[in-house]
């Protein structure tokens, strides 16, 4: 059993960079894939970006491609999540989760969740 406790979000204006870091406390960690989803107000939660257990595929939301970033270090216990360029579009909360075996995928079924952390970016 793992869980997971998201840092990092904040208030940030246009173009500029926040690091979300998702804490995974657990003797298990690596052997479990982590994603970050988001959702903002009225709208449906949207996969950010993930990283398969073993660190070597990483997958994209269309809205992440090019600006966001994610990181897996096992010798922490923690996936980051780095984001530049940000547009007011990116605000919402953002969460982690995590998928045991899994290949980081959108696709998979995430079944352990964090609680989020709000990112808001201003105009």
């Amino acid at each position: 059993q793992v869980q997971l406790v998201e840092s990092g979000g904040g208030l940030v204006q246009t173009g500029g960079s926040l690091r979300l870091s998702c804490a995974v406390s657990g003797r298990t960690f690596s052997m479990y894939a982590v994603a970050w989803f988001r959702q903002a107000p009225g709208k449906e939660r949207e996969f950010v970006a993930g990283v398969s257990y073993g660190g070597g595929r990483t997958y994209y939301g269309n809205s992440a491609k090019g600006r966001f970033t994610i990181f897996r270090d096992n010798t922490k216990n923690s996936v980051d999540l780095q984001m530049d360029s940000l547009k007011p579009e990116d605000t919402a909360v953002y969460y982690c989760a995590a998928d045991r075996l899994g290949g980081g995928s959108p696709l998979r079924k995430y079944d352990r969740w964090g609680q989020g952390t709000q990112v808001t970016v201003s105009a």
